[in-house]
């Protein structure tokens, strides 16, 4: 048997760092991810440095920045980058490494360094691959059905879920996931990578889960003073109002009690992985590290989704677990430390006594060396959006119209007050400023001119159809039929 540290990556899709019992929120029932933070080290400020899903995820597979790796906006045909990924590198530790669940590459059947991947990639059948939760559905009798609840991957209706309750996508990933580490090789370590595909839309509980936030009041969204007037937001924000604008009180209570229940199930799944790594002897031996690619708005500030900076998009969940009795992780701990999605990689290798690429810009999260600003980019043109971040204060600019918002977010935890202008916070602005001035590439550097920011001429935003219905998705069987090279259809 091996001696060596066995690792688990549990990442989920569209978790908001605070939605943790532990992290003090009123209603959502995380119980599982309570106890492995209190079993460990919980960091409240961990943000994703671009958080949407595939920049988001390059990122945590090579522990490099946007700017090194190549996707700032989501380049769902871009190749890896040539450098090692974390799964690569494990293995050439000697460890073996396994994944199960969403990993959102091109293409899809790259395996980036893993011995094997057992794949779910939302319906993304334009890419030529074969999902291997959809051959499960088929030969469960249900093939073609993984849609036929009629819910949208990028909008907030919802319904219970449609199918048996074996047959969720969240039971299946976590089978997979047991049986991966029931089937290892005892004689070498293991790298595990566990990606559940929710709380990412389409939202549909289960009916247990869907009943028991019937039971419970879901908090109501919040909204700064700055975030009342939609028509005076920022170009970048107005133009995501077409897919949820006109939320009525109900929706939006609807659409969190459904948001909850899905991640209550993973909360409740990831017992059965837990399980097996204790049945296994496993347990007290390995790493655990629960995070996610971004969060979601839902509702707070009259936004939804992702690619902003906002707390509720931006700050993400990491707990981070050490083998029994290892003083460098410990327990009970909260730890405030400014972290980003770079810093996984070598916190997991150093962890493991594995030495860690030249090419990884990140840090781990165990050792003395923390950082003072973190960068955050996402997007090209008129709706790209920036960030930077002291720790305590965070700075987020829109170029189309030149608009920079300032949070003090030990004070203002909710984002509900703008201070930008502000006189007691204009040494805060200037160094904010100053430091993203100094990060912007690719174009971005027009935005600054003798020093100052003027960003790019403002638009006014006009409403258009959305005739895809946010990128609904229809029946899957028989196969939907291909698109051609250099048309691929955009679904996110």
């Amino acid at each position: 048997m091996s001696d060596q540290p066995n690792v688990l990556i549990v990442c989920t899709d569209h978790w908001p760092g605070s939605l943790f019992g532990v992290a003090g929120h009123p209603v959502i029932q995380t119980p599982t991810l309570d106890q492995l933070a209190r079993n460990g080290c919980r960091f409240p400020r961990a943000y994703s440095e671009c958080p949407v899903c595939i920049p988001a995820r390059r990122t945590l597979m090579t522990g490099t920045t946007t700017r090194t790796h190549g996707d700032r906006e989501f380049a769902e045909t871009l190749r890896m980058p040539d450098l090692p990924t974390i799964a690569q590198t494990f293995r050439d530790a000697g460890y073996q490494a396994f994944a199960a669940g969403k990993l959102h590459v091109y293409p899809q059947r790259d395996r980036i360094g893993f011995d094997d991947v057992i794949l779910h990639e939302e319906g993304r059948a334009q890419f030529d691959a074969v999902d291997d939760y959809e051959l499960f559905l088929g030969d469960q009798g249900y093939a073609g059905r993984m849609f036929a609840h009629g819910m949208n991957n990028n909008d907030y209706l919802n319904r219970p879920w449609h199918l048996p309750e074996h047959c969720h996508v969240t039971n299946w990933t976590t089978q997979q996931m047991a049986r991966l580490i029931q089937r290892r090789d005892p004689t070498k370590p293991g790298f595990y990578y566990l990606s559940y595909c929710h709380p990412h839309p389409p939202l549909t509980p289960l009916p247990c889960y869907a009943e028991m936030y019937r039971e419970l009041e879901p908090d109501e969204p919040f909204i700064g003073s700055w975030a009342e007037d939609l028509d005076a937001l920022p170009f970048a924000l107005q133009t995501r109002r077409n897919s949820w604008d006109g939320f009525t009180e109900e929706q939006i209570r609807s659409a969190r009690r459904a948001f909850y229940g899905m991640c209550t199930h993973i909360d409740h799944q990831l017992r059965i992985v837990l399980g097996t790594l204790r049945e296994e002897r496993l347990l007290d031996n390995t790493i655990i590290c629960f995070t996610s690619d971004h969060g979601d708005m839902l509702g707070n500030h009259q936004q939804w989704a992702k690619r902003l900076y906002y707390e509720n998009s931006a700050q993400v969940p990491m707990i981070l677990v050490g083998t029994a009795n290892d003083d460098r992780v410990g327990h009970h701990r909260v730890d405030d430390r400014l972290v980003g999605w770079q810093d996984v990689m070598p916190t997991l290798l150093d962890l493991t006594g594995v030495e860690i690429p030249d090419s990884v810009e990140g840090r781990s999260m165990v050792g003395e060396n923390t950082r003072p600003y973190l960068y955050g980019e996402v997007g090209n043109g008129a709706t790209a959006t920036r960030m930077m971040h002291d720790g305590r204060h965070k700075l987020i600019y829109y170029p189309v119209g030149n608009c920079a918002q300032l949070f003090d977010l030990e004070n203002d935890p909710n984002e509900l007050t703008d201070l930008i202008g502000q006189p007691a916070y204009s040494g805060v602005e200037d160094d904010l400023k100053q430091r993203l001035s100094e990060e912007l590439y690719g174009g971005d550097e027009a935005w600054v001119q003798e020093g100052h920011f003027v960003g790019l001429p403002d638009q006014a935003y006009t409403p258009g159809p959305n005739r895809g219905l946010t990128g609904q998705r229809g029946s899957h069987w028989p196969v939907p039929p291909q698109t051609g090279e250099g048309d691929v259809l955009k679904l996110s």
